[in-house]
């Protein structure tokens, strides 16, 4: 009897292990790095970020090159890597491409969004208004959490482009400007106003008339730009 051919050797498990500790490598950098844990433009020595978060060296690498892709990492050609300065051109930046990417998506959500689009709409603008109302003057302060109820409504806005690279690049620019929005929230406290401003752009959306509904946008997106540098009024 002939014996069974032997069977291939299977492949080796650590692959899917150091790509799950390089997911969680990157999730902890981009946390700490957004929240200013680990502050704007300081050096990330690999031999340092290891002993902090208990991840090897090989996954930690890879989280850094694939974070310097969201533009929250800098590499510095062979001498490693460090956080992304806090510079009024980078977020002049941000804010030009936010506003072109957005505003486009917004006209293609108004023209194709149905009822339950408009449903979100109003959902999503109820839970941002919720929480500010229920922490007053210190709704930014809980900057981590109210951000998010933040980026969902803006996300809500232009969800129904039907381009998911689009909404893509529209969500990672949202996040690169959020440690500048950080800034903004440290100074600022009037809750009437920010909800006010929030219901008067979702009103203007729901309305269906994109050129009121965009320069509200485009306004609206520039405003932490001006409000942190505003000697850039006039871009």
């Amino acid at each position: 009897m002939r014996s069974a051919p032997a069977t291939p050797a299977s492949t080796p498990a650590a692959a899917p292990g150091e790509e799950t500790l390089t997911a969680r490598a990157s999730v902890a950098l981009e946390r700490d790095i957004l929240s200013g844990a680990l502050a704007p433009g300081s050096r990330l020595g690999v031999v340092d970020l290891v002993k902090r978060y208990g991840i090897g060296a090989t996954p930690m690498r890879e989280a850094l090159s694939r974070l310097t892709s969201s533009g929250l990492i800098l590499a510095i050609g062979q001498r490693g890597f460090r956080v992304a300065p806090l510079e009024r051109s980078d977020l002049a930046d941000i804010t030009h491409v936010r506003v072109t990417l957005e505003t486009e998506a917004l006209r293609l959500s108004i023209a194709q969004g149905g009822d339950g689009w408009e449903a979100d709409i109003v959902a999503s603008l109820h839970r941002l208004k919720r929480y500010v109302e229920r922490h007053g003057t210190a709704f930014g302060e809980g900057a981590e959490e109210f951000d998010a109820h933040h980026k969902t409504f803006h996300s809500t806005l232009v969800s129904a482009s039907g381009s998911p690279r689009l909404t893509q690049s529209i969500s990672n620019l949202y996040d690169q400007a959020y440690r500048y929005r950080r800034v903004m929230m440290r100074r600022f406290s009037d809750p009437v106003r920010f909800a006010n401003s929030h219901e008067t752009l979702a009103r203007l959306v729901l309305e269906r008339d994109f050129e009121p509904a965009r320069t509200a946008l485009a306004a609206h997106i520039r405003s932490t730009l001006r409000y942190i540098y505003p000697e850039a009024d006039k871009t």
